[in-house]
């Protein structure tokens, strides 16, 4: 009797299975393990080993979704110490000052202590790029959240453990999420509104090899002020095996923008990227440049490596030419020592359309600001451009009020942006972050976001595999 109740009761829950849709055979991923509402004080930062000051920057403003007591595990160090003093600087400044408790365990086995503690619920990563990828995968094992710096991955050998990451946090219901700043820049915002304006824009062309469809080129300096005052770089960010190379640093801001601007909401897979070339050089460090960004006297032994005649060779730029669903990209980044007095990191950004070209500039001309520029094609009828250009405008200053047109010669015109809307780097990453804690709230990310990201490392992995079999 005993048998025959429990076989009509298997029998009924593989009925309520079927009947409800469900697959006995598939595994069904968690829900996410914590059950965010967008409470007050309910994320529990966690910060681990920091040595970036992207690290910091997550927490230049308070969140109310936020608890004040952030948690931090790392090595004792001036890695540490400086990321502590920027904290520091943000309680205790005049304007808008900040309100977090800094709780810090510094002892040898801090990666432990905070997978075992589990004093938070989202692990902040921003630091040296060799080991980022294991604390990725051991947070998001260990059922933490994780808010990342690029890059998440630094060596094509890698790229496997980060892909298996993303299966994991799927699995184990948690986001997986990386610090992409650039996509608020107001400039590069309009840009890629403009160019879905078919009136506008046309069609996104195809381009050549030669001549790539679109390109990105970003320009930065190791010397810099951040929050007001000069940067003191750790001696392992110019360490290539450490921080990694050029071609797969700032390189994941212009992949990604790429991705984001040219097929919005559209999921990239893999085989929808072709590699056609890439390549890498050197920035060359004097011994006095060296110490006055990181104020040690010696370059550490491990940079003996790249020691050339007394000069550090520092791998920071490269460049890649790709295909992304068939458009030719080119994307290049640079590192240069120091920007001229007033100056600061540039970024150039073109999108070829059949009625026009939409250009991001920095230059001189720009005073080092980023301007958007509409240059109509020498087919397109003038116009009729015109009128579609202003109507297109008039559409945008619905989003964002204030915008204006400056004519700069008969085919080009300048979108005169407010400096409301410019709030600078900075503060990007509080945007970033209240971002990701919209999607804590929804208890996921869009669907496109993992596989683009997937996508994203796949092509500066691969563009880095290509540039040192070039070598």
């Amino acid at each position: 009797m005993n048998k025959i109740y429990t076989s009509l009761m298997v029998a009924i829950t593989l009925i309520t299975s079927f009947s409800n849709g469900a697959n006995p055979t598939k595994r069904e991923d968690k829900k996410p393990v914590n059950a965010f509402s967008g409470a007050k004080g309910e994320v529990k930062l966690i910060t681990l080993d920091p040595g970036h000051f992207h690290a910091a920057l997550v927490q230049k403003n308070m969140y109310d979704q936020v608890s004040p007591e952030v948690y931090v595990y790392a090595l004792k160090g001036s890695d540490l110490d400086e990321h502590l003093k920027k904290i520091e600087g943000y309680n205790t400044r005049t304007e808008n000052p900040t309100a977090w408790k800094e709780k810090v365990y510094t002892g040898n086995d801090y990666l432990e202590k905070m997978l075992t503690e589990k004093k938070g619920n989202v692990v902040v990563l921003a630091g040296n790029n060799r080991i980022k990828t294991d604390y990725i995968m051991k947070s998001v094992k260990a059922g933490f959240n994780v808010l990342a710096d690029k890059p998440m991955v630094t060596s094509p050998e890698k790229f496997a453990e980060l892909e298996e990451a993303f299966k994991v946090a799927r699995k184990n219901g948690v986001l997986l999420y990386d610090i992409m700043t650039e996509r608020h820049e107001i400039s590069t915002i309009l840009q890629k509104e403009l160019s879905h304006i078919p009136s506008l824009f046309g069609k996104l062309q195809t381009g050549s090899a030669e001549h790539p469809a679109v390109e990105k080129v970003s320009v930065h300096f190791f010397y810099k002020n951040v929050s007001g005052n000069p940067l003191v770089r750790p001696a392992w960010f110019f360490d290539v095996n450490q921080q990694g190379e050029g071609i797969i640093d700032v390189t994941t801001h212009l992949v990604d923008l790429v991705q984001w601007c040219c097929f919005p909401n559209k999921i990239i897979q893999k085989s929808d990227i072709e590699m056609l070339s890439a390549k890498r050089w050197p920035t060359i460090i004097s011994r006095d440049e060296f110490q006055e960004v990181t104020k040690l006297n010696e370059f550490p032994d491990y940079l003996k490596k790249d020691i050339k005649d007394g000069k550090l060779l520092a791998y920071s730029n490269g460049e890649m030419v790709y295909k992304l669903k068939g458009v030719y990209v080119k994307v290049v980044a640079e590192w240069k020592y120091k920007a001229p007095e007033g100056t600061g990191d540039t970024y150039f950004s073109t999108l070829c359309g059949s009625l026009c070209k939409l250009e991001i500039r920095q230059g001189k001309e720009e005073n080092y600001i980023p301007m958007l520029y509409v240059t109509a094609n020498k087919e397109t009828n003038i116009a009729s451009f015109t009128k579609n250009l202003e109507q297109a405008i008039a559409s945008e200053n619905k989003l964002h009020p204030d915008l204006t047109l400056e004519k700069i010669n008969e085919t080009t015109w300048r979108v005169d942006i407010p400096n409301k809307y410019r709030v600078g780097h900075e503060a990007h990453f509080g945007q970033v972050t209240e971002q990701f804690l919209s999607y804590l709230k929804a208890g996921k990310l869009p669907e496109w976001e993992v596989p683009n990201m997937i996508a994203k490392y796949y092509t500066t992995t691969s563009a880095l595999k290509l540039a040192k079999k070039n070598k």
